[in-house]
């Protein structure tokens, strides 16, 4: 089973990882690449994967590559603004374009944050 990890994370966190992986290279051990996508923000995150494009995303979990058109069936939305939330997915590593159409090569998304109170 492949899992997209969503993260909140900030550019040093990010290179923190980074850096901690390629440690583990020089070391010998072995670092398994686990596929992610970090945010810097929850507004940020929320706005890419809003609701209707997580609607999107579950259409298409498991399924391969669907043209646009299909999806937008599937979703029961307009082809333009279906396109649109797939750009804005594509353009953010969720969804992949390919020759036969978009697709979410992952079986699930797990979050993996945490919300602070503000001050």
């Amino acid at each position: 089973m492949t899992t997209l990890t969503v993260r909140l994370s900030t550019m040093d966190d990010a290179k923190a990882r980074f850096v901690e992986a390629g440690r583990r290279a020089l070391a010998g051990k072995a670092t398994e690449a686990a596929p992610s996508v970090n945010f810097l923000s929850y507004d940020e995150m929320h706005r890419v994967l809003a609701p209707l494009r997580i609607t999107i995303v579950r259409a298409l979990a498991g399924q391969g590559a669907l043209s646009i058109r299909e999806v937008a069936r599937r979703v029961d939305r307009d082809v333009q603004a279906v396109h649109r939330d797939v750009t804005t997915l594509v353009n953010a590593g969720i969804v992949d374009r390919t020759e036969s159409g978009v697709e979410f090569p992952y079986d699930r998304i797990h979050f993996d944050y945490d919300l602070g109170v503000a001050a």
